[in-house]
């Protein structure tokens, strides 16, 4: 029944069989009882319950079905399609759920779930169903058109690389049944009509004419064998000038006329199907059976499926054409603040999750000598003194050496100038102290790091002083300890400042050079327009490459060290927070892994913050953790980076992919910078949503068990769960363990029995990682 609609129907329906026929509008089809076999000219689609199937305009079938089936129909007409959608003549709607992809299960289960509220929202009939009925059909066509639509076109087969002529094709295919001449072709592609008619016959065999002819008989002979439309009806509706050149073309093709052929060809069947009316349908839908397959239908879908205006994209690999190259691992230095940190226990715990997940080398720190770790030495008469100023750092180091840890020490130009001498006699000591206790082959591992910024009213020669000073005392005790120092680098002049030349034109000794690289530096974040977001994309890479050729310039191929970097964040804690960038930063490291020794961040925002002075939120490093132990999105992306095993066989800008002794590995991000105050700005940000269509040729024949880990704003992102459990009252302990706990990537899990080409969908929002373990099973 259709209850007077005109743009759409809703039919529940038992079918037994259809005669086949020509399709009218789309039909979008769910097998909710029992069992469906829908035949086109192209293929057999055996549906059962659950089933979802779209029948295209103009598409030819014919059904048959068990007697007992209950079968849901939505309907909706060429004029609505027409009217709104004006790419509707030229599309078509490759939906099933028999062969759906990988990656479009959420899409078809959206589509089911939208089919049962529909039918629900119909036969309830409560005061506002016919606008229920409106959303839930558009939403349907949406996700058609966004997810499913491919281009319709019987001339596919037709193979050139001509690009004008196949827009000619193109062209003539969309308006086949418009007044198209030889000589409008030629005037709307700027043409002489003599030059388009050598032009087509010799690029297509056949004359401009005849080919049109063709065309217009090939369509319609769709009408003459399953509609009961007139021979003259027919002509005009495929583009003829009239009845009688319709004939004339058909019986030099056919050998007979048009009626003559629908009478021989036209075959004869029953329809043998029940729809129900209003109160039978009623009936049916409150039936226990039909009632909990609707629940399932209603309950099984993924929420995070947005149905949203997006990018498409295909990523085709070939596996059979591969380079192989290693997966190279700068170490990790964690900052944490002055060396005492680690006497808490919260402090502890937090390393140790990173040491296992993050494969952390060094903790990195500041204030060795002049902080507040070191205890204050106190009178005593003993003859050998029973508390030890190191008491504190003694405690810190041995928790890092039985975890394979080592130091990172930055040290100040100030912090030793204050009272050089003491500084020194004191560093030597703890130094000497360090040696007795651990042995020098642990302080090997050791880097120090000297630094003074790029504000600085420090001579150059002045800071050559201090910085041999502190390295010749450092390498008399431990000459194999690492001693470096960080170098200051404009970005935009691509040069250190006059301060610090010394480092690169002198010949100083260096085992490593310290640096940093912030995409924040060289954005206005008061510009939302700023074109300079654009630049940021690069940023990080082209620094440390510029950086590279300076130094070389010099003669000095030194090991660098990226002791902070950060990728765009906004300048308020609030777009820290809501600006999603887990791809930004798994971006960067990638980018990374072959130009830096060591590349540092820091471990929590509470220390992150301490470490500078009236400034409520800073920048200038990426944080592991917030102030409890949620994971930032630091974490997840170089916890993606770690899982990564084997040997690299196909990378991009976007992705990466791996093959090991289990089988493969596949990282797939959406990389978008943007103004981060854009990320409170959803309309903006969900149109830089991206559906990845991705081929892979050359895997391994057998079976799969797929592992997908997905990463966005939705899943994994502390900040959205903080936002969504947000109360003016506070937060006690049960509910930050919880946003905690349950601020985690998904993981989804497939089985694929892979054979030639495999291909998939992937949707991702802004910024997200899939990360995709393909691994062999064996059986």
């Amino acid at each position: 029944m259709n209850d007077h609609m005109t743009d759409f129907t809703i039919n529940l329906q038992q079918i037994e069989s259809l005669a086949p026929r020509l399709n009218q509008g789309i039909q979008v089809i769910l097998v909710i009882h029992g069992e469906l076999t829908i035949e086109t000219n192209s293929r057999i689609y055996p549906l059962k319950e659950r089933d979802v199937l779209v029948i295209n305009r103009n598409q030819l079938y014919q059904a048959d079905g068990s007697i007992e089936n209950r079968v849901l129909i939505l309907t909706i007409s060429d004029r609505f399609m027409l009217e709104q959608y004006e790419e509707y003549p030229y599309s078509r709607f490759e939906c099933n759920s028999l062969d759906i992809d990988m990656g479009r299960e959420s899409m078809i289960n959206s589509i089911r779930k939208l089919l049962a509220e529909l039918m629900v929202s119909y036969y309830r009939r409560e005061e506002s169903y016919r606008i229920e009925l409106q959303a839930y059909v558009s939403q349907i066509l949406l996700i058609l058109i966004r997810r499913f639509k491919q281009k319709g076109s019987t001339l596919e087969r037709v193979d050139t690389a001509d690009q004008r002529l196949t827009q000619i094709i193109d062209y003539m295919e969309k308006n086949y049944n418009q007044a198209i001449t030889l000589e409008t072709i030629a005037q709307r592609f700027y043409l002489s009509s003599g030059y388009l008619s050598r032009y087509f016959k010799n690029k297509m065999g056949i004359g401009f004419n005849r080919f049109l002819m063709k065309v217009r008989l090939e369509h319609s002979m769709k009408d003459l064998l399953y509609t009961s439309e007139s021979i003259s009806h027919i002509a005009m509706n495929n583009g003829f000038p009239n009845t009688k050149s319709f004939m004339s073309y058909f019986k030099e093709v056919y050998k007979q006329t048009p009626k003559v052929y629908r009478e021989e060809n036209q075959e004869e069947r029953i329809d043998f199907i029940k729809s129900y009316d209003f109160d039978d349908a009623m009936h049916i839908i409150k039936s226990p059976e039909v009632l909990e397959k609707l629940g399932m239908f209603l309950t099984d879908t993924d929420e995070s499926y947005t149905n949203s205006e997006t990018q498409l994209s295909e990523l085709n690999l070939d596996l059979q054409q591969v380079t192989k190259h290693k997966i190279n691992r700068p170490m990790h230095n964690l900052a944490i603040g002055e060396l005492r940190e680690l006497l808490k226990e919260g402090v502890r715990s937090q390393i140790l999750m990173a040491k296992k997940d993050l494969r952390l080398e060094n903790i990195a720190i500041r204030r060795l000598i002049g902080g507040s770790t070191f205890i204050t030495p106190v009178e005593t008469d003993e003859i050998i003194a029973t508390t030890s100023p190191y008491y504190n750092a003694d405690f810190a180091l041995n928790f890092l050496k039985v975890h394979d840890l080592s130091l990172f020490v930055r040290v100040d130009y100030k912090e030793i100038t204050s009272d050089e001498a003491a500084y020194f006699k004191e560093l030597i000591n703890f130094m000497k102290h360090c040696m007795n206790v651990y042995g020098t082959s642990y302080l090997e591992k050791w880097h120090f790091m000297f630094y003074e910024p790029s504000l600085t009213a420090v001579s150059g020669s002045e800071l050559k002083r201090i910085y041999l000073k502190l390295y010749e005392a450092l390498k008399s005790l431990v000459p194999a300890i690492r001693v470096g120092a960080f170098l200051p680098f404009s970005f935009e002049k691509e040069k250190t400042t006059n301060n610090h030349t010394w480092l690169v034109e002198e010949n100083v000794p260096l085992d490593f050079i310290g640096y940093e690289a912030n995409q924040n530096e060289i954005i206005d974040f008061t510009e939302l327009g700023d074109d300079r977001f654009s630049l940021a994309e690069g940023y990080i890479k082209e620094k440390t490459d510029k950086l590279k050729r300076y130094i070389r310039k010099y003669g000095k191929s030194k090991p660098l060290s990226l002791v902070s970097w950060n990728t765009l964040s906004g300048n308020t804690r609030h777009t820290n927070g809501t600006f999603f960038r887990g791809a930004l930063i798994l971006k960067n490291a990638l980018e990374l892994a072959n130009e830096v020794e060591s590349m540092g961040f820091w471990i929590n925002t509470e220390q992150h913050e301490k470490s500078g002075k009236n400034r409520q939120i800073r920048m200038e490093g990426l944080e592991l953790y917030h102030y409890f132990n949620g994971k930032r999105p630091t974490y997840f992306a170089m916890q993606f980076l770690e899982r990564l095993t084997g040997t690299i066989i196909a990378q991009g800008s976007s992705y990466v992919m791996t093959e090991n002794d289990r089988g493969y590995q596949l990282i797939l991000m959406n990389i978008n910078n943007v103004n981060p105050y854009y990320s409170v700005e959803e309309t903006f940000l969900k149109k830089l949503n991206k559906d990845i269509r991705v081929t892979i040729a050359g895997i391994k024949p057998g079976d799969y068990q797929i592992r997908k880990r997905v990463f966005d704003k939705d899943r994994g992102a502390l900040y959205t769960k903080w936002w969504d459990l947000n109360s003016a009252f506070g937060m006690d302990a049960e509910v930050i363990d919880y946003i905690t706990e349950t601020s985690q990537p998904s993981l989804e899990l497939f089985d694929e029995q892979i054979a030639g080409d495999w291909s998939f969908y992937s949707y991702m929002t802004i910024n997200a990682i899939h990360f995709f373990d393909i691994r062999r099973a064996h059986l």
